[in-house]
């Protein structure tokens, strides 16, 4: 094994904890940013281009018949074949956090539809189905398994958040484990069934199931119930018939009590089993041989790399699965640097240089860790693990624009971390989240008092209901300090006159005109 640290990533704060890396043809795509794309790369999706040992992160393209992808951080995926020889596959990419932290129980489909050398297209469709389909839920897994000709999905683990009607103001994002439920998708009908096995006890997320033909091996995992990880080795087999699919399930010897461990492919028969957590706490430093032969498992030590000081004495790691027996391992940086989200990352290489050749991998792996940001739920969770079938090698995209962070809009313009108000107590050293739509920065909102300026919603003591309303609706919002100015500024506003209808003329009375000397005649007989 050598370990080899990487020289530059550009824009790493995108690189948190919770992403996904998928392989096609050999080139690795990023997917699963922490907060909602920007204009630079609005699918959220970027090819990580390796080259000299540094790593440049380049926008990918999406067909105009392609379906949205949220940016989904802890999902389960994994590639579906039509069978288990066939070379060409599509990803399966299921559940997951949002940015907003809701959860999603949506199923993608995505494959490359074209290609050539300056860019790679990709078509994304959104899966509808039916039955007893999985709850939303993150931190679980996905694996395709073959057997007598047919294929089906088989989804399993995982944490949601607590059942609305069980929940409280002050954990009303707290997470549960999901039910150890089986989960066979049939994707040509798209139907779900759920199983419940005698042997699957407890709820478990991120672990690490490898599937291989008719055959998905579990390893580890953390429970929430008990605050324990699994010693258990568990065999899921699934039989398809021209019936109903059988399922059994046998516990094995020789498991591992880890959580969030780091699988990797070296060959057909062999993967190499990297980090995770023997506690809360403490990372497992160990590497372990996993050899699959002749429907049996063996899991031996295997020698460690020489780890660097700064992994050795980080709290906690993250990394995925890049392929063809290579890891990227990531480590917070430290505090005094410049961006305060950015990474350390190094390369990890399983694999001897006399082993490193071309080869298809026909085994699925996946696996999911337990690595969040400390604005999640659960703090203790640590890293992240993924599913890939290829190397990452790096392609000639010279004259594909690089993705550049400093081609956003400034946030620091906003001033997120400014005093809005005589009252203010956000302080960016420490702050935590207070609305469930935070991540890392807190909710603010435009005051219209004369030119505008920014205010913090939680000073302003909005509720998260006023505040998502607010947000929606185009209203102008006015902070408590000038909430009362702008009252008795306002103006009663300007009430139309009633139209009134035109009074008609008086018509006058037709008079007889009398001549001068019948007036005469007539006075004179008067006085007469």
């Amino acid at each position: 094994m050598s370990l080899q640290m990487v020289s530059s990533v550009s824009n790493s704060s995108l690189l948190q904890p919770g992403f996904s890396l998928m392989n096609f043809d050999g080139h690795v795509f990023f997917f699963g940013q922490k907060g909602w794309p920007k204009r630079s790369c609005p699918t959220g999706v970027f090819l990580l281009d390796i080259k000299q040992n540094e790593v440049k992160m380049k926008p990918a393209f999406f067909s105009k018949d392609s379906c949205y992808l949220p940016p989904l951080r802890y999902p389960a995926l994994c590639t579906l074949r039509s069978n288990a020889r066939s070379d060409e596959y599509q990803y399966i990419i299921h559940g997951g956090k949002t940015p907003n932290n809701d959860l999603s129980d949506k199923i993608y489909f995505m494959s490359l539809v074209s290609k050539n050398s300056k860019k790679m297209t990709f078509q994304c469709s959104e899966k509808d189905l039916g039955g007893d389909v999985p709850e939303a839920r993150y931190g679980h897994t996905i694996n395709v398994v073959h057997s007598r000709g047919k294929s089906m999905s088989v989804i399993f683990g995982g944490r949601s958040y607590t059942p609305l009607a069980q929940r409280t103001t002050e954990k009303w994002n707290s997470v549960v484990d999901c039910l150890p439920s089986v989960f066979l998708i049939d994707f040509e009908f798209g139907c779900c069934t759920s199983y419940i096995l005698p042997e699957l006890q407890d709820g478990l997320s991120f672990h690490v199931s490898i599937a291989k033909d008719d055959t998905i091996y579990i390893l580890g995992g953390h429970s929430l119930q008990n605050n324990t990880r699994s010693p258990n080795l568990y065999k899921l087999k699934i039989d398809l018939p021209l019936g109903s699919p059988a399922v059994s399930c046998t516990i094995l010897p020789g498991g591992i009590s880890v959580s969030s461990a780091i699988v990797t492919q070296t060959s057909d028969t062999e993967f190499v089993l990297v980090g995770g957590y023997h506690s809360d706490n403490q990372k497992r430093l160990v590497c372990n041989t996993i050899v699959l032969e002749d429907s049996k498992i063996e899991i031996v030590e295997n020698v460690s790399p020489e780890w660097t000081p700064d992994i050795k004495h980080c709290r906690m790691w993250f990394g995925c699965d890049m392929g063809k027996g290579s890891v990227l391992l990531g480590i917070p940086g430290a505090n005094k640097q410049l961006i305060p989200d950015a990474n350390y990352f190094y390369i990890l290489r399983c694999k001897g240089a006399e082993e490193d050749k071309e080869e298809e991998l026909t085994t699925q792996i996946c696996s999911q860790a337990s690595s969040e940001d400390p604005g999640d739920s659960t703090p203790f969770e640590d890293s992240e693990e993924f599913c890939f079938s290829g190397e990452a090698n790096s392609f000639d995209m010279d004259d594909t624009d690089t993705y550049n962070e400093d081609d956003e809009e400034d946030e620091s313009e906003t001033g997120y971390w400014i005093t809005c108000s005589a009252s203010c107590s956000i302080d960016a050293n420490t702050w935590v989240p207070f609305y469930s739509t935070e991540l890392n920065k807190p909710a603010m909102i435009l005051c219209s008092s004369g030119a505008g300026h920014w205010v913090h919603a939680q000073c302003m003591d909005l509720s998260e209901t006023m505040l998502l309303r607010l947000s929606e609706a185009n209203v102008k919002y006015f902070c408590n300090k000038h909430v009362d100015l702008n009252k008795g500024l306002q103006t009663p506003q300007k009430v139309g006159c009633l139209k009134k209808q035109p009074m008609k003329p008086l018509r006058r009375k037709k008079t007889m005109k009398l001549s001068t000397s019948t007036k005469k005649s007539f006075l004179r007989r008067l006085f007469e």
